[in-house]
């Protein structure tokens, strides 16, 4: 990792700057964060960053002072990206004379700034790579400079050297990832992995390029003189890799396994490939093998779960019926694996279900804090990385979750459907409405709607209608109030829509019903 060391005297503009990068994904870790050019000198001196972002305009001693002196010491050169608020030309001048690796205008441009970190990434592994002894070769350099960028030649002569290895040869890269239901680096397996990986690639005594990335996964190149069809199949081999990675280290694995190139200089666009199976993840029939070759022609699915599977796990979940939201979570976890879910498509059906019954929760006067599977499904993403584990974790919520729906409800007794059809007996005059009444009862309209449907044969709005339409038809047989008087006393805020719907009703309209009441014949 690179060492960066922030600069600025405006404590909101440091800690958006840390909060707005995954600097660890692109090779970078904070060191250190001054308010002004004299703090930082001090701490370049001592933390010996290899990266400061500074502010051009400070107390004490500006942005650009500190480059100055900072580049008269010499004895540590750290590269320097400047932040300025003023698109001011003389500023940059100066900036670049100093040999300044980017100028960046405020408000900072997420994709600019991630842009400029890569450039700078390569060009720091770049120099590490070159400084490089014969003695001790710096792996994770090598293999992080090779997966971020195709090396320039006098780089990748130096590579090929340093390893002993073939320039113009077949390499693949393939992603391992630990699921071992752990926090990212809580347990530490590069160890055990590079002897499983040596003794199966029968690389005694030659390097194994192979780095540590994040969520509880290593990245390692596949060395050029192992043929995974001699196996019968590229997956067939790769099946036989999986196997002893998860006997050696007992826990469950699985590979993305990127195109194969035929350049070592070339690895950046197997890693990529690799990369990008990592979508498919949640894809069925895979077996834990990824592979860029089967899987990048096919569609994956980008958006949330279908409407009507949600709102059946919700109303089962409110009913507590174990069986029916079993079928409904079953439903939903297939159409992840059969439809290719992405991994973000995944995580918003989860988190759409979780948020919904947790406003049931509290609508019931709850405390969704009490569910003791709560944590683990919000921080399922750092933890579960498969379906099968995240099933589970979702599915004990669910049913923690049913269970203690029912017992809220039924200790403020409120739920009861029939206590719901009295007050809409009773209110049927005013401007109600399903969420209204839901609300009332402390129950979910979705939840509430479907129910009041199973118990009386039709939708609360079909009820509700019908209701102020025998009203109607009382007020309309007993006084000779006017139709707009009317449509107001049976709830309708419009005689034109009060009279449409009694005709849809009644095959007539009110005043042909009039009529006929007055004069049968």
């Amino acid at each position: 990792m690179h060492k960066v060391l922030i600069v600025d005297d405006e404590i909101f503009v440091r800690k958006g700057l840390v909060n707005l990068i995954d600097w660890s994904s692109l090779q970078f870790e904070i060191c250190g964060e001054a308010e002004n050019g004299a703090q930082a000198l001090t701490l370049i001196q001592h933390l010996l960053p290899d990266l400061v972002i500074v502010d051009i305009r400070m107390p004490v001693l500006d942005g650009l002072e500190l480059i100055r002196q900072v580049n008269e010491a010499g004895s540590h050169q750290p590269i320097f990206i400047i932040l300025s608020g003023y698109p001011d030309f003389s500023y940059a001048q100066q900036a670049f004379r100093y040999k300044v690796s980017d100028y960046i205008l405020k408000p900072v441009d997420e994709q600019e700034m991630v842009a400029t970190l890569r450039r700078i990434a390569t060009t720091l592994n770049q120099k590490q790579l070159l400084s490089m002894t014969r003695e001790k070769p710096l792996v994770e350099i090598i293999i992080d400079s090779l997966v971020q960028a195709e090396p320039d030649e006098q780089v990748m002569t130096q590579i090929a050297h340093t390893l002993e290895l073939p320039l113009t040869s077949p390499y693949t890269y393939v992603i391992a990832e630990i699921q071992d239901k752990l926090p990212h680096r809580e347990m530490d397996y590069m160890q055990p992995l590079q002897h499983v990986l040596q003794r199966f690639f029968h690389l005694e005594g030659q390097s194994l390029l192979i780095h540590v990335r994040a969520y509880n996964q290593y990245g390692f190149i596949v060395p050029p003189s192992w043929q995974a069809e001699r196996f019968g199949s590229a997956r067939m081999g790769y099946a036989k890799l999986l196997q002893g990675l998860e006997n050696h280290l007992s826990t469950e694995v699985a590979l993305f396994v990127g195109r194969k190139v035929d350049q070592l200089k070339k690895i950046v666009h197997s890693r990529a490939s690799a990369d990008e199976c990592l979508k498919y993840r949640f894809a069925a029939g895979f077996d834990g093998i990824f592979m860029a070759a089967e899987l990048l022609e096919l569609p994956l699915y980008y958006y949330d779960v279908d409407e009507e599977l949600h709102s059946k796990l919700l109303y089962e979940v409110e009913a507590n019926h174990k069986e029916g939201f079993s079928d409904a979570i079953d439903a939903i976890f297939m159409a992840f694996e059969e439809r290719y879910f992405t991994p973000g498509a995944v995580a918003n059906t989860v988190r759409r279900s979780m948020i919904a019954t947790i406003n049931i929760i509290r609508q019931l006067e709850g405390n969704e804090e009490e569910l003791a599977w709560l944590t683990d499904l919000l921080n399922w993403q750092t933890k579960y990385r498969n379906l099968d584990q995240l099933r589970v974790v979702f599915m004990n919520f669910i049913e923690e979750a049913a269970e203690y729906i029912a017992k809220q409800r039924g200790e403020k007794s409120k739920g009861n459907i029939e206590k719901v059809k009295k007050y809409i007996d009773g209110h049927f005059r005013e401007n109600i409405y399903l969420k209204g009444i839901a609300a009332e009862f402390h129950m979910n309209p979705v939840y509430l709607g479907q129910l009041f449907r199973k118990h009386y044969g039709m939708y609360f709005n079909e009820y509700l209608l019908t209701l102020r339409i025998e009203e109607a038809k009382r007020l309309l047989r007993q006084t000779k109030k006017r139709m707009y008087e009317i449509a107001e006393l049976v709830g309708f805020q419009n005689a034109d829509y009060f009279a449409t719907q009694f005709e849809k009703l009644e095959n007539m309209t009110p005043s042909d019903y009039r009529n006929k009441m007055i004069d049968p014949s």
